[in-house]
């Protein structure tokens, strides 16, 4: 006898990010085209390439932790905390109900608690070993986020972070659907978090060539797809999700967002942070998504885009796109939320699966800012400048990361008496 997969549902989202503390401001500013790009204020870029960033405006860990519970935690473990309290408060989730190890934790990450790390190398340099934080330890590495998030909530089924470089965030929300679907929980609490504006950061991508040194014009810096694009915006926050198995959130009369309806995974083998060309990975990534939710290109009304404004990544996107979705791709609407906030690296996936789920429910597509003079070999549909009004019952969201990572999700719009789909 075949089993019925399980159905996976959003019921609560939670963000903190450099357009708001809430949804509702998040979302107002990406259809505004608001961008959270400004000169960096949380160090001295001194004479560093790039001396912009996306940063958390007006942030205090005290709305949502205590004193001592804030001391111990790295910006982007406060980060995952708040986000996961909001989003758990938004789907009215109570853990505490006797199903405690029902409810999981998958918190993305990519580059762990930097801005501790750098605190504490200045402490060993300039005072010895014998000061370092004994929190050190905990602090800085990648799982903190989840670790913290199951703590503060008391959730004590599967928790691990997923660290897959700026995919983090959506493969943490597509694992975490996986693990419903399978019956391992009944809810889990998906999504990333990243506080990565330190100075070390920022010198190791200006190595690299990764980020726009377009410092005169902070607002207009991230362009996706846009021909004088020169790299992407280092961006924080945190992002959450609550995933629910179909049936317990409608047995608590939960409100329903979306469902999680695809989720699919690759990698490129080919460079360690330049995709293919081709976007071959990227294809079978977004492939996978769509057969893991039994849809064809055409069933994609949106897509949001990794569009992290770099000459290489907007190009092997587009291309990519081309490819899988045939003449289609000049009919799909896509755009790169990443032009208003930037990049949010581990938190990014995340929080553009928030992006697609509200898409979904308001009917509106947050637009590509920047997008004054297109490049031509990117030449699709990618909602310029402005929100567009439209339909969409089903979403792609596109992560890549540095390592050849590749993932995608598809969200559609849930309909409740279609429970056998």
């Amino acid at each position: 006898m075949v089993q019925t997969q399980r159905r996976v549902v959003i019921t609560g989202m939670g963000v903190v990010c450099p357009l708001g503390q809430t949804l509702h401001d998040m979302w107002q500013a990406l259809l505004d085209g608001k961008s959270g790009v400004a000169p960096i204020t949380l160090f001295d870029p001194g004479q560093l390439e790039t001396k912009i960033a996306s940063e958390v405006k007006n942030w205090d860990p005290l709305a949502y932790m205590d004193r001592k519970e804030a001391r111990r935690m790295d910006r982007f473990a406060q980060f995952a905390v708040s986000a996961s309290l909001l989003a758990a408060r938004d789907a009215s989730l109570n853990i505490s109900n006797g199903r405690a190890d029902q409810v999981g934790v998958i918190i993305g990450n990519c580059i762990g608690g930097l801005t501790t790390l750098t605190d504490q190398f200045r402490v060993l340099t300039e005072r010895g070993p014998s000061r370092i934080s004994p929190f050190l330890a905990p602090m800085m590495t990648s799982d903190a986020g989840a670790g913290q998030v199951s703590i503060m909530l008391g959730a004590k089924g599967p928790n691990f972070c997923a660290s897959s470089a700026c995919s983090s965030g959506s493969d943490a929300v597509g694992e975490a659907s996986e693990i419903v679907r399978r019956g391992d929980a009944v809810a889990m609490v998906a999504g990333g978090a990243e506080a990565a504006i330190a100075a070390i950061a920022f010198a190791a991508f200006n190595s690299a060539g990764a980020l726009s040194t377009r410092n005169d014009a902070p607002q207009q810096a991230s362009r996706p797809f846009d021909a004088a694009r020169d790299g992407f915006i280092i961006g924080e926050g945190g992002a959450a999700l609550i995933l629910e198995e179909m049936e317990h959130a409608l047995s608590r009369g939960a409100r329903i967002y979306a469902e999680v309806a695809g989720y699919g995974a690759s990698a490129d083998a080919h460079h360690i942070t330049q995709p293919s060309s081709d976007g071959e990975g990227a294809i079978r990534a977004m492939q996978r998504a769509l057969n893991s939710a039994q849809m064809k290109p055409s069933d994609i009304d949106y897509i949001n885009a990794h569009g992290t404004s770099t000459p290489i990544n907007d190009k092997a996107e587009t291309v990519a796109i081309k490819s899988l979705f045939g003449e289609y791709a000049y009919k799909v609407q896509i755009s790169s939320t990443k032009s208003v906030m930037g990049h949010l690296l581990g938190a990014a996936g995340a929080i553009e699966s928030i992006v697609c789920a509200m898409t979904i429910t308001h009917g509106v597509i947050p637009p590509t800012i920047n997008l004054t003079n297109p490049d031509p070999e990117c030449d699709l549909d990618y909602v310029p400048n402005k929100p567009r009004e439209a339909i969409v019952n089903a979403a792609l969201s596109n992560s890549f990361g540095f390592g050849g990572h590749n993932s995608a999700l598809v969200l559609r719009r849930f309909v409740e008496d279609d429970r056998n789909r």
